[in-house]
């Protein structure tokens, strides 16, 4: 379990860390907290527990109106700004001394979606937050993600952090061309978040999106997995439900064995970060979660 995290959203919340975080595992990941208290208890769990902290951008609640950077804005002056933001963050984390071993952002920002497909159970913060194919050309996205793997790789030496990019909603720009993996190859020091969750809802909903496809096609290119179910029927719930064995993949729930044991293949190095709710479940559950995913990636 040397490769676990588990989240820490809008608070150091010390009853989650007391119950959910087990002694060998490599650490937590921090995101919009609300109080800058809570960013100096992090950093002093972490150096007396001698664990690692990842951070899902941004540290800090209301830096920004919308929690995820929009650097792929077709406007030029939201681009522009997200990016100053992005800077200005990454100073403040270098001045408290959170020394994060990865920044994580959602990618791509604003997601561009097909629209044929039937969105209706996506969530978005915001309408900003999603652009049709229609509206936003191949060649636009490929420019505009040239500049920000450039301008992340950069940033990510100068302030000694990974960039993460987690695949948020994706179109053909993705998964039909070798684009973001020839942008990967051309900086190395950027990684890709597979979310489990997020992958099975796609693979649900849009009938040329294959789930164990973007899996097989970046698991190589894989820091992180965000690990959590849900179940897909006729209805869309149980969001951020806990992995566990007895959720079987016929009555809607994510395949995750399937996912789990296709990613340690191709990635045995990769950290897995319960992005559950873990207060859905008892103590004895949450344990077999943990033993469960553990004995997959032996």
């Amino acid at each position: 379990m040397e490769n676990f995290m588990i989240g820490q959203y809008g608070k150091f919340d010390y009853s989650k860390f007391a119950r959910d975080f087990k002694e060998n595992f490599y650490g937590i990941e921090a995101c919009l907290f609300e109080n800058e208290n809570d960013v100096e208890y992090l950093v002093a769990e972490a150096e007396k527990g001698d664990f690692n902290i990842g951070i899902h951008f941004p540290l800090r609640f209301g830096i920004s109106r919308l929690r995820d950077p929009q650097f792929l804005s077709l406007d030029e002056e939201i681009r522009s700004n997200t990016f100053n933001i992005m800077e200005n963050e990454f100073i403040y984390i270098k001045e408290k001394q959170v020394n994060p071993k990865y920044i994580l952002f959602h990618f791509p920002k604003p997601v561009i979606l097909d629209e044929t497909v039937s969105w209706n159970n996506w969530r978005f913060a915001d309408p900003s937050e999603y652009v049709f194919e229609s509206q936003y050309r191949l060649e636009e996205f490929k420019k505009n993600s040239s500049f920000l793997f450039q301008w992340l790789s950069e940033k990510g030496r100068q302030y000694n952090f990974m960039p993460v990019l987690e695949l948020d909603a994706l179109n053909q720009y993705v998964y039909e061309t070798q684009f973001i993996e020839e942008q990967l190859g051309l900086f190395p020091n950027i990684r890709i978040c597979l979310d489990l969750g997020r992958l099975h809802l796609q693979d649900e909903i849009d009938t040329k999106f294959s789930a164990m496809d973007i899996i097989k096609k970046f698991a190589n290119f894989t820091e992180i997995v965000h690990l959590w179910n849900v179940r897909v029927n006729e209805n869309i719930d149980n969001r951020h439900y806990p992995a566990l064995p007895r959720l079987k993949p016929e009555d809607g729930w994510a395949p995750i064995e399937k996912y789990i044991r296709q990613i340690k293949l191709q990635n045995k190095h990769v950290k897995i970060m319960f992005e559950h709710r873990s207060d859905l479940i008892s103590d004895k559950d949450l344990d077999e979660c943990y033993s469960w995913i553990n004995d997959l990636l032996k």
